[in-house]
C-alpha cells in the first residue's frame, strides 16, 4: 500500500480531516493548524502544474535514512531531485529516477572559500573532480561560496573569487556545468559570510563573464538580508541559476506562519522564463516531515 493511502485510511478511520478537540487541545492552537493542512493535503490528489522543476535539500531531512527519503519524495508528484548530495549518492539518486539539481562536496565550505587566495589552490581539484562527476552522472550544477569576510573589503573580496573560480568555470564550460554560489545572509545564521546581497553576487557573476557562473538566490536568506524579494528576482534574473525556499522567521516551513507569500513569489519566478529548479530548503516542524515537504511542494507549484 502507498503511503498517502495508508494515511487517508487512518485519517478517514478516525474521523477524517476532523481531529477530536481532546487532541486538537493538547496539541495548540500552531499545530491544529498544521494538522488541518496536512489532512488537506491527504485528500487533495498529486498534480503538478509542469511550472516548476521541484528539489528538495537533503540535509533538511537528515533524520530520515537515504532510501526511506528517496520513497517518500517518489511520491510526491513533480519532485525530480534531491540535491546538496554528493558524487557518492547520484547513482542511488539516479536509479529511482531521481537527481541532483545541485552537488556539492565535503570540501565546500561556507566560511573558507574563494575570497581568500589561501583556498584558491586546494579547493582547485576537488572543484575539477566534482564538475567531472557532475558531467559524468548528468548533473547541472556545483554549488560554491564566497567564504567570511574576516576584515577584507568586499571589493577585494570580488576580485579575489573571481581570480580563484577562472579556472573552475572555464573546465565548467568545457563539461556543460553550471558554478552557483549561494547568497547566504549574515546576520542570523552565517555571520561575516561575504556574498550576503544581490548586488554584491551580480557584479561577481559579471565580472567572470560565463554562462556557467551564477547565483543560487536563497529566498529565505536573501528576505532577511534585503527583503523586495520579488523585485529583485526581476531584475536579476539574468544572473540566477537557481532557487532554495524557507519560511522566515524561523526557517521552517513555507505556510501562513511566515511573512512570505510563496505562491506569487513563484509566479514571479515563472514569468521571469526560469526553467531550472527551486529547491525546498525549510526545516520541517511538523511531525510528518515528508507531509511538510509535499506541501511545501505543492505550494509553490503554480
Amino acid at each position: 500500500m502507498k503511503r498517502r493511502n495508508a494515511i487517508l485510511n487512518l485519517a478517514l478511520g478516525v474521523g477524517g480531516i476532523t481531529m477530536g478537540a481532546q487532541a486538537a487541545n493538547a496539541r495548540g492552537a500552531g499545530n491544529r493548524s498544521n494538522q488541518k493542512m496536512q489532512n488537506m493535503d491527504i485528500l487533495t490528489p498529486d498534480t503538478s502544474n509542469g511550472n516548476i522543476n521541484h528539489s528538495v535539500c537533503r540535509w533538511c531531512y537528515g533524520s530520515i535514512p537515504m532510501e526511506a527519503f528517496i520513497e517518500g519524495v517518489k511520491e510526491i508528484d513533480g519532485l525530480k531531485s534531491i540535491e546538496l548530495t554528493t558524487a557518492e549518492e547520484w547513482p542511488l539518486l539516479i536509479k529511482n529516477g531521481l537527481t541532483a539539481a545541485l552537488g556539492t562536496g565535503p570540501f565546500a565550505s561556507i566560511p573558507n572559500g574563494f575570497n581568500d587566495p589561501k583556498n584558491h589552490e586546494k579547493l582547485y581539484d576537488p572543484y575539477i573532480d566534482l564538475i567531472n562527476k557532475a558531467a559524468e552522472h548528468g548533473i547541472p550544477s556545483v554549488i560554491v561560496f564566497s567564504g567570511n569576510r574576516r576584515g577584507m573589503d568586499d571589493k577585494v573580496g570580488l576580485e579575489n573569487c573571481a581570480v580563484g573560480l577562472d579556472k573552475i568555470v572555464k573546465h565548467a564550460e568545457k563539461m556543460g556545468v553550471t558554478v552557483v554560489m549561494e547568497l547566504l545572509n549574515s546576520k542570523v545564521n552565517h555571520k561575516d559570510y561575504m556574498c550576503d546581497h544581490t548586488p554584491w553576487g551580480a557584479e561577481l557573476v559579471e565580472k567572470i563573464g560565463s554562462d556557467r557562473f551564477k547565483l543560487l538566490y536563497d529566498i529565505y536568506h536573501m528576505q532577511i538580508m534585503e527583503g523586495d524579494v520579488i523585485a529583485t528576482i526581476r531584475k536579476y534574473k539574468d544572473h540566477i541559476a537557481h532557487y532554495h525556499t524557507g519560511g522566515v522567521p524561523g526557517r521552517n516551513e513555507i505556510d501562513e506562519t511566515q511573512e512570505l507569500y510563496y505562491p506569487a513569489i513563484m509566479k514571479a519566478i515563472v514569468e521571469t522564463g526560469y526553467k531550472g529548479y527551486v529547491a525546498q530548503e525549510f526545516v520541517p516542524s511538523w511531525d510528518d516531515k515528508l507531509a511538510a515537504l509535499r506541501h511545501g511542494v505543492k505550494t509553490c507549484d503554480v
